[in-house]
């Protein structure tokens, strides 16, 4: 036999161990810096996504003296309303319907028809809330008096404090046979 042909004795091999302590040590720093990423990630994720899926925060606001209110007779009332969504804050014109009741309480309506979302009005020569655009009809209360709406109007929350009134403005499903919020 030549030296080409020549194998080479078993005790010649050599070879790395399968469990070395270099692969030791590179799978450790990736379990390291893999906790870390997360342990990092988790508290800047939820710092950036969290304002988006939180609630809006619903204020009471401002809307001015019940003297000037007319007893048993719907007014519409407009005011500015603060909201906060997420990072940004907008000012934002709304309207109210609020019924000044004989005892002096308010009773202060949403000014969205719960049938589909329209705006509705006061007719006075008919003493009815009326929507144009599907029919509904309601009485002083609030209560369905005729049309599809499937609730009758909705009550936003109210106080009367030395003689003003505050009003938390929320906005509710429309369509639906109970008030939910949105």
């Amino acid at each position: 036999m030549t030296g080409h042909d020549a194998q080479p004795d078993d005790a010649l091999v050599t070879s790395t161990p399968v469990g070395t302590r270099r692969r030791f040590f590179a799978w450790v720093t990736k379990i390291a810096m893999g906790v870390i990423g997360v342990g990092l990630a988790v508290p800047l994720i939820s710092y950036a996504v969290a304002p988006a899926l939180k609630r809006r925060e619903s204020s009471w606001n401002e809307i001015g003296p019940i003297d000037q209110l007319p007893a048993g007779e719907p007014e519409q009332l407009e005011f500015v309303n603060s909201v906060k969504d997420g990072w940004r804050t907008a000012s934002v014109k709304k309207v109210v319907w609020a019924i000044k009741q004989p005892a002096g309480s308010v009773v202060v309506f949403s000014p969205i028809c719960p049938h589909l979302g329209c705006g509705f009005r006061w007719d006075s020569d008919d003493k009815k809330f009326k929507c144009p655009c599907h029919g509904s009809v309601y009485d002083v209360t609030g209560k369905v008096l005729d049309g599809p709406a499937p609730r009758p109007l909705d009550v936003l929350p109210s106080k009367v404090e030395q003689g003003r009134l505050w009003v938390t403005y929320k906005q509710y499903k429309s369509g639906l046979d109970r008030p939910v919020e949105l």
